[in-house]
């Protein structure tokens, strides 16, 4: 059995980056995207909504914009730095701040008029109802059997000329 694994042209570049960390920090700290700002994301389907969840730490709320455009959910966002950190003496900086974006495509049409987004812990929650015509349907199965509409005999087979 095969799988597919999406192509990543970054991915080549993974090997400079180590050596350039190598190079300017010492030994290599085993995460090669760490100047990425983009968010994690959970993408999750039920039968009647999508729930999407980012994970964002260190983002307020007020710094969070959500969007959708044919098909697609955009999170744009800032992570923004203390001005605290402007007076002081850093050995070592490893957090990253500033502007990011991920958008991802929903994998069914949605009703975003009536989508809803909450905020928690660091985690960015954001439901969205299935638009009408693409949840699934409940259909009812007759049976097989005709009947002549007498009251007393439905339900029975109807019988050719009694």
């Amino acid at each position: 059995m095969r799988t597919l694994v999406r192509w990543d042209p970054l991915a080549e570049f993974a090997g400079v980056s180590r050596a350039l960390d190598r190079a300017f920090w010492g030994a290599p700290n085993g995460n090669t995207r760490r100047f990425d700002l983009t968010p994690a994301i959970d993408l999750s389907e039920t039968d009647s909504e999508i729930v999407v969840k980012a994970s964002l730490p260190g983002v307020k709320r007020e710094d969070v914009e959500i969007s959708v455009n044919d098909g697609i959910l955009t999170v744009k966002g800032e992570k923004k730095s203390d001005d605290k950190t402007e007076t002081e003496n850093f050995y070592r900086r490893e957090i990253r701040y500033g502007s990011f974006s991920r958008s991802v495509p929903l994998p069914s049409r949605v009703n975003h008029e009536q989508a809803d987004a909450e905020f928690k812990d660091g985690v960015l929650t954001i439901t969205l109802p299935k638009a009408e015509e693409v949840r699934p349907k409940q259909i009812k199965i007759r049976s097989g059997v005709q009947t002549n509409g007498a009251g007393d005999n439905a339900g029975e087979p109807a019988s050719a000329g009694n």
